[in-house]
């Protein structure tokens, strides 16, 4: 069990411990809630996070990069006239700079806890959708003079799919656990698709996409919805922001968003790609990111869901095979239920693809 409150005292914080707790959901890092009894008056809330350096292990520079981030958006949301307290994460200085590191070589951080807005795990209306399109969009936009290549890649071709794919094809060959003879079926379906995987990363290289500035994990979580104007106010979960391409994050909030199960569902008739979720959050990313992209980027956003889609289910599918080193599981086949979601979901998308690109087109 954590003992926050020797972490708390190496940030500056203007009150009085009170109470902790676990907080959210995510796979990688451990985040707690802290109240405290301001000097001030009240009580308020931070988050405490710690950052789990087996996955990234140069948290120095993963956190120069937030720091560097959210201080530009601040900046903007305030030229803007909008609220930076809620708009964009705050990060609680320590004596060392924007993290403290402790005795067992863990690193911590600590935001603001925005209080009265919701992330949500899984849609419970389109509107969410459209709020989280819109939310994405408006940060891509925001970020879309910020250079690129001053940003730390803390996580080395983390979205470079054909890089992913060789990595799969030599872990299956490897097979150090065992594991390959059980998923022969998972394995066949991506082997199937091999020639997908360089799509994204050859319209890089040719010039006709540029880098950008990308959060790279645009789950619907990653989003807090409001809880009265229900607006997407703020993306929150910034570790994979690095220099990468629009059609990952657009892909990757459809892989996630459009399923109306939960991303582990292992009855597969509940999964598939959900046409008028997908239009909602297409239309809100282009209303707030349009006049930002290419031709070339708004051509691909429908293909570019089905590349994501299939990169996910793949890495899910390495993980296992590789005896889940990397993905926090809660089962023993935790990792292989989320591949099979992901390759639903890559097949639905299949079908559908003529009928996303008329809806990209109408918005575009």
């Amino acid at each position: 069990m954590v003992n926050i409150e020797r972490i708390i005292d190496s940030f500056f914080i203007d009150g009085e411990f009170i109470r902790s707790e676990c907080f959210g959901n995510g796979h990688i890092n451990d985040t707690f809630a802290a109240t405290f009894e301001m000097n001030s008056g009240g009580l308020r809330r931070y988050i405490f996070q710690r950052v789990n350096h087996n996955i990234f292990n140069e948290p120095e520079k993963l956190m120069a990069n937030v720091e560097n981030v959210t201080s530009f958006l601040r900046k903007k949301i305030i030229k803007n006239g909008g609220d930076p307290d809620r708009e964009t994460l705050n990060l609680i200085k320590t004596v060392d700079g924007c993290y403290f590191k402790d005795s067992e070589n863990d690193f911590w951080r600590s935001y603001i806890f925005i209080e009265n807005a919701t992330s949500y795990t899984v849609v419970e209306k389109p509107e969410h959708l459209y709020a989280a399109g819109k939310a994405f969009g408006k940060f891509l936009e925001m970020l879309d003079d910020y250079p690129a290549e001053t940003l730390y890649e803390t996580l080395k071709d983390f979205h470079n799919t054909r890089k992913r794919f060789d990595k799969f094809v030599e872990t299956v060959e490897k097979d150090a656990h065992n594991r390959a003879v059980r998923v022969s079926a998972e394995i066949d379906f991506v082997m199937k698709r091999a020639g997908d995987m360089s799509l994204l990363t050859n319209l890089l290289e040719s010039g006709k996409v540029p880098v950008r500035v990308t959060h790279n994990d645009t789950k619907l979580n990653n989003v807090l919805i409001d809880d009265v104007s229900g607006e997407g106010i703020c993306i929150i979960d910034l570790d994979t922001v690095l220099p990468g391409l629009s059609l990952y994050d657009f892909g990757d909030a459809i892989r996630f968003g459009t399923n109306p199960s939960a991303e582990d569902e292992r009855d597969l008739s509940k999964v598939w790609m959900d046409l008028n979720l997908f239009e909602n959050f297409t239309k809100g990313y282009l209303e707030a990111a349009g006049k930002s992209l290419n031709s070339v980027e708004k051509e691909h956003l429908p293909l570019s869901a089905k590349i994501m889609t299939l990169e996910c289910g793949m890495r899910f599918l390495t993980d296992f095979i590789d005896g889940d080193a990397y993905f926090k599981i809660h089962s023993e086949d935790h990792n292989l239920d989320r591949a099979r979601t992901q390759f639903k979901i890559v097949s639905d998308i299949e079908n559908k693809l003529d009928k996303m690109s008329e809806i990209a087109r109408k918005f575009a």
